[in-house]
């Protein structure tokens, strides 16, 4: 039905600790691929995992990145349909994947080319969702891909290295017609180990890799805009690389900090020398909405609207992509306030689902507080419906509306885009 498949280098012992962790889930059709990318020790791997699943291992003479992934659905079993992508830190929390994958994924709509889990980090008895991600763009420690649109796409692009490369891939299968699915019912956990992490490295190719898509996929008529989003949006994350508290509301950065801007501008010179180089596919306008949870937001906002109307909001907690937030709302004629003006909606102001569910969470919560105390709290709106009951269903009505999927199969043109 399945395949894990993970890369690892050098970090011999928290593969063994990932590979333990799968071992432990309940007893389901699967294997498990591990890709070595070129380290230095190679570590002996077991047959079978505890539970049976059988562990297969392809040795690579190099540092492959991502990409190195390819080379672990190369040598799946081509009659299991699903690969799972994990990273050597990041393990399911159960059997969820299968559960709902089903036999030959028959319960996934044969549009849906991957389906994104929820990720956390952090132990287990303190876990906090993931930051990245966008309602189509999965995040890669933590998704299931038909291996069929994985190979026909040409998987990862390996010029990307690693942190970006799946926003690349998820871009590749919306030009061909295919779709991202998120399902809460599904969880996985990423440690985040942070040994062989280097925040200029990070910082450089999130930098150049997330230019390269803009240059590849975004329409005309947006590619300036979305070029300056990207420059603006990871400068800030390269700074916020640095202390946190005090010294961080004083605008100070430190040594990490100044590692992370060192690394940015890196990226922003190479993707300047190599702009030129990025083949144009670029996105049908409505195709590159859905990209960026533009079309998302609008399908949110247009729900509250139904239950609701409400002609001013504040934006709350602004994050990836609050700009599609603040479109939609402006779609419908909706006035943003000053800090300090009330509001007739709280308006959740990110496209990425961890961070979104995380807010929504505390804004309820303090809302119940208010209540308790007296008078009624503002409306708290969520700018994607699917965050919270996933997108491989039917959405059922709730106190935000409804949402349909069209659950048609388009003609696939993969290597258009490969």
């Amino acid at each position: 039905m399945i395949t894990y498949v993970m890369v690892t280098r050098n970090r011999a012992e928290r593969l063994g600790r990932t590979l333990a962790a799968i071992g432990e889930l309940p007893a389901h059709e699967a294997e498990v691929v591990v890709v070595d990318n070129g380290s230095r020790e190679r570590r002996v791997l077991a047959r079978r995992l505890r539970n049976g699943i059988g562990v297969r291992s392809v040795a690579l003479g190099w540092n492959a990145g991502a990409a190195g992934r390819t080379a672990g659905v190369e040598a799946s079993d081509p009659s299991r349909p699903w690969i799972v992508m994990l990273d050597d830190d990041s393990a399911p929390v159960d059997d969820g994947f299968a559960r709902v994958l089903g036999g030959g994924g028959g319960g996934v709509p044969g549009d849906v080319g991957a389906v994104a889990a929820e990720v956390w980090v952090g132990p287990r008895s303190r876990p906090l969702r993931e930051r990245g991600g966008l309602p189509e763009v999965f995040i890669g420690c933590g998704v299931a891909i038909r291996r069929e649109v994985y190979l026909g796409l040409g998987g990862y692009d390996a010029a990307m290295g690693t942190y970006g490369e799946e926003s690349d891939f998820c871009a590749r299968m919306l030009v061909a017609g295919l779709r991202v699915a998120f399902e809460p019912r599904v969880r996985v956990v990423h440690t985040r180990e942070p040994a062989m992490r280097s925040v200029p490295v990070m910082m450089h190719n999130q930098m150049r890799n997330a230019g390269w898509v803009v240059e590849r996929y975004a329409p005309e008529e947006v590619r300036f805009a979305a070029r300056r989003d990207v420059r603006r949006r990871l400068r800030g994350a390269a700074e916020r690389a640095g202390p946190a508290g005090a010294a961080r509301r004083a605008n100070v950065v430190g040594l990490s900090g100044l590692a992370g801007v060192v690394g940015h501008r890196r990226g922003v010179t190479e993707l300047w020398r190599t702009r030129g180089e990025q083949r144009r596919t670029p996105m049908p306008r409505e195709t590159w909405d859905r990209f960026t949870g533009l079309s998302a937001a609008r399908e949110a906002i247009a729900a509250a609207q139904r239950e609701a109307r409400f002609s001013s909001a504040m934006i709350v907690e602004p994050g990836v992509n609050a700009w599609a937030v603040a479109q939609a709302l402006a779609e419908w004629g909706v006035r943003l306030t000053v800090p300090g003006e009330e509001a007739q909606a709280e308006v959740i102001g990110t496209m990425s689902p961890g961070p979104m569910l995380d807010v929504y969470e505390r804004c309820v919560s303090a809302l119940s507080s208010v209540s308790r105390r007296g008078p009624a709290a503002r409306r708290v709106v969520l700018p994607w419906l699917g965050v919270v009951e996933g997108t491989l269903v039917e959405m059922k009505s709730g106190p935000l509306g409804s949402v349909r999927w069209g659950d048609g199969s388009p003609e696939r043109n993969l290597k258009a885009v490969a």
